[in-house]
């Protein structure tokens, strides 16, 4: 069970806040219903920058972003890790230092354990980066979408589904 209150406390952010990302990230969860593992998003692009070495793949299907995974991980295990989005939040592992952990594979083990962890890292990722921290908790989902996903955020209109899903859980 996640502890909304404490993660709201500690992060100084307010809850409707956490839930709108979580929401936008993963749908709102950290798990895949069918295999129980963790959300990833295995990133080709991010692998090959840093290992020079290609993976295909760019299905958001959880079986095949594992398998692709699996096969980066058979041949550099940490770059594979560091070239994925882990959770509800989506919170890429090349972070790992940023974020407090010695290793990405302790980040990675952090983020298995539970989608509260899961949110932990999306909100110390949104805190070390003041800008980011700003538009959160200024509520200019324009920057919060841009600063956390990239200038691409406006083809996938995250900051209306930002806004939309901020709104929703306010009211509940």
């Amino acid at each position: 069970m996640i502890n909304y209150m404490r993660l709201a406390h500690q992060f100084k952010v307010p809850i409707p806040s956490i839930k709108a990302i979580q929401l936008v990230e993963s749908a709102g969860a950290g798990f895949d219903p069918v295999t129980g593992k963790i959300k990833i998003q295995f990133e080709p692009s991010w692998f090959k920058r840093l290992t020079g070495l290609i993976v295909l793949n760019k299905v958001d299907i959880q079986k095949k972003e594992w398998e692709a995974f699996n096969l980066a991980f058979s041949k550099n295990p940490n770059k594979a890790m560091e070239s994925t989005s882990w959770g509800s939040m989506q919170v890429m592992g090349f972070h790992w230092k940023r974020l407090g952990f010695a290793s990405v594979g302790g980040m990675v083990d952090f983020a298995k354990e539970s989608e509260e962890n899961q949110l932990w890292l999306g909100l110390q990722f949104i805190r070390t980066d003041n800008r980011l921290y700003k538009a959160l908790l200024d509520k200019d989902s324009k920057k919060v979408a841009c600063y956390y996903n990239g200038a691409g955020y406006a083809i996938n209109r995250y900051d209306k589904k930002l806004e939309q899903a901020e709104i929703k859980f306010r009211i509940l």
